[in-house]
């Protein structure tokens, strides 16, 4: 009864093409939000923090990136680490050569080199598609592993390979803690969430649903493919070289060219694919999915072998969390393509329903 619209009438444009058109969504939104900001920090402990939050927070930035080339342009691609790493690294070289870069400048010039990448490894989406598209974006997966790892200027000259930053400051605020990198991270998620909302909402992202729809009617009635695709690569390469810059200065410390191999291009791909395509929530739902559902079965599957006298050791853990990985994306292929971010729009529309018959 409480989640229905009776009374909210639309008197202007402005009012008809708002982001929440209902007043329930709107406040349950900002209530979420001003929760994320405020209750979260009083509420969490240090683990918490830094094993859930703080990479749910950073990779679901991530997969909103990805989202809008996978989901709303219908671009596949596997080099979705290739460009995290840009970012890191270029986001790391920019902060440690220029004196006194300051810290958000540097996270975004490691967005717009990755920016550029992506848009030269998009060209071949003006001739390919499907898998051959997603071979070619695999192309720079390994080229971008073996720069960042052959390539000394890359790494400042590291002799180990590996390079870490310290004493992250933002305006004279130290981001020291857990509670300061969360909400430094979180800060970066709200504004480019709603950045991104706002842009698949307008023309921009109306062409890419276009091209993703069909892409021959598209160029029929003006839409320019070359246009459309490389500008989706451009915007979600830029969002995810942020998001490698965040992982690697926040979430790391320290890092070196494995912890962006192509794993993590297949764990962002997963991400998309249960979350929902096409859906910027969706990419929330499925970062959340993919980075509390490893947590939950290491402390659940040693528990349940304790109860029936088996030795479940942290390498079958692992395998098994593959397997069930593999299983939900079969499933959600098969059963809902739209993913969690489906499920949830469902259920919206039965509760503006209850408790009438449906």
């Amino acid at each position: 009864m409480f989640y229905r619209e009776n009374g909210q009438f639309k008197t202007n444009y402005r009012t008809d093409q708002q982001i929440f058109p209902i007043a329930q969504d709107r406040w349950a939104v900002l209530g979420l939000i001003a929760f994320a900001f405020i209750g979260v920090p009083m509420l969490a402990d240090e683990y918490m923090f830094r094993a859930i939050l703080i990479p749910f927070v950073i990779l679901a930035l991530a997969a909103l990136g990805v989202n809008i080339l996978v989901g709303y342009c219908g671009q596949i691609s596997l080099g979705s680490g290739a460009f995290m790493a840009v970012g890191a690294y270029m986001a790391y070289n920019t902060y440690v050569r220029v004196e006194g870069m300051p810290l958000i400048i540097a996270l975004l010039s490691g967005g717009f080199f990755a920016t550029l990448v992506g848009v030269v490894f998009g060209i071949p989406s003006l001739r390919v598609k499907g898998l051959y598209l997603a071979v070619a974006t695999l192309a720079a997966q390994f080229f971008c592993d073996w720069a960042f790892s052959r390539i000394g200027w890359f790494t400042n000259n590291s002799s180990s390979g590996s390079v870490a930053v310290s004493n992250l400051s933002l305006l004279g605020w130290r981001i020291d803690t857990p509670v300061e990198k969360y909400l430094f991270c979180l800060g970066f998620l709200v504004v480019f969430a709603l950045l991104a909302k706002n842009l698949v909402r307008g023309a921009v992202g109306r062409e890419w649903m276009a091209i993703r729809d069909m892409d021959v009617a598209a160029a029929v009635i003006g839409i320019r493919p070359m246009y459309a695709k490389l500008s989706a690569f451009a915007v979600s390469s830029f969002i995810i070289g942020v998001a490698g810059g965040l992982w690697a200065f926040v979430n790391l410390g320290s890092w070196e060219p494995a912890a962006f191999n192509i794993d993590r291009s297949f764990q962002l791909l997963f991400m998309v694919i249960i979350g929902g395509m096409g859906s910027i929530m969706g990419s929330m739902f499925g970062a959340a999915f993919i980075v509390v559902l490893p947590i939950f079965l290491n402390q659940f599957l040693p528990w349940t072998g304790g109860l029936v006298g088996l030795d479940i050791s942290t390498a079958l853990v692992s395998h098994i969390e593959f397997m069930i990985f593999g299983a939900l994306i079969v499933w959600f292929l098969i059963v809902e393509p739209h993913g969690l971010a489906k499920l949830w729009s469902i259920a919206k529309q039965k509760l503006r329903l209850w408790p009438f018959p449906h």
